[in-house]
């Protein structure tokens, strides 16, 4: 009897991957654009292997897939799946991991020089006939700061966060990494995180959303902050109170925020950073991993980890 397995949002993944790692395993898999929450019973109910990207499995949905032996999160947040419960009933959950590091971490830094470098401002004013008209050669209407002067702030040091503290030293920045509660962790340059948020001049998160990670940063943090400091988030959208950020950036208590995930995606029931407009925030749809490499990565992690569970290994298993 063929293995039924299924993929629910599959166009999460995007356009032009190679599926071939993934079918070799598991030749009958049936590739879903996207499943509603009505949707998600039936079609993993006599499914023995699921891959999810943002799809939530809920107890009820687990405790309802009398087969299902493994789950695949085409991600490395697992928040969308009920990990006890699938433990509880047998069920083997990977994620993957460092699939997406180099994408991640140009993003970061593409968005941070673009905010301390003006790019999109000075851009705003050539296509406004303002060079046309200047009286110089150049313009000096924004400032412009150089990392080498800045100090950085990491909150999550896996690999993503090693990955950006490695790329911010080679600008001669300096790296700062916010210490876990009530971790006994030590080093030059770990410290609490309300002493990272008073020093540094970039907050990069990276950490993963827990109960303990909800709304990190909501409007105590930012009072924290440097006036001059700008907020970079690629993690999930939840770690940042939306409404306290869009109070912080309007009343000037900090300088600018890139922000690459919000609590609901898509935002159809909207957010406040929608509709703030002001050019000190860049707001993008979660596009940060989505380098074509990194997504074809992301295929052939989910191919590993499924051929070490099918050998009867536990190859990034989180459940």
């Amino acid at each position: 009897m063929a293995t039924k397995a299924v993929f629910l949002d599959f166009s999460t993944m995007g356009p032009g991957l190679d599926l071939t790692p993934l079918t070799e395993l598991a030749p009958d898999l049936e590739l879903f654009d996207t499943t509603t929450d009505e949707q998600v019973g039936e079609r993993i109910r006599d499914a023995e292997i699921v891959f999810v990207n943002k799809v939530r499995l809920t107890p009820d949905l687990l405790e309802s897939a009398a087969q299902l032996r493994f789950i695949g999160i085409a991600a490395t947040g697992s928040d969308n799946v009920d990990l006890a419960n699938a433990r509880q009933n047998g069920i083997a959950v990977c994620n993957i991991r460092g699939y997406c590091t180099r994408s991640v971490t140009e993003h970061v830094f593409g968005v941070l020089l673009m905010l301390t470098h003006n790019l999109h401002r000075y851009a705003s004013l050539v296509r406004a006939g303002s060079w046309q008209k200047a009286p110089g050669f150049c313009m000096h209407d924004y400032p412009v700061r150089e990392l080498s002067t800045m100090t950085i702030g990491i909150v999550g040091h896996g690999v993503l966060g090693r990955s950006i503290a490695e790329m911010a030293r080679n600008f001669d920045m300096d790296v700062l990494i916010a210490a876990r509660p009530g971790s006994t962790e030590t080093g030059e340059n770990r410290v609490g995180l309300s002493e990272l948020l008073e020093r540094a001049d970039v907050v990069s998160l990276h950490c993963p959303l827990t109960e303990d990670t909800q709304n990190l940063l909501g409007k105590n943090a930012f009072a924290m902050m440097k006036r001059t400091a700008i907020l970079i988030n690629t993690a999930r959208g939840s770690l940042v109170d939306s409404a306290a950020l869009v109070d912080a950036l309007r009343d000037g208590q900090i300088a600018a925020a890139a922000i690459d995930v919000l609590p609901a995606e898509p935002p159809a029931g909207g957010d406040p950073l929608l509709d703030y407009g002001g050019e000190n925030l860049v707001v993008t749809p979660h596009i940060a991993w989505s380098a074509d490499c990194a997504r074809q990565n992301c295929v052939d992690e989910l191919a590993a980890n499924l051929q070490s569970f099918l050998e009867g290994g536990a190859r990034n298993r989180v459940a």
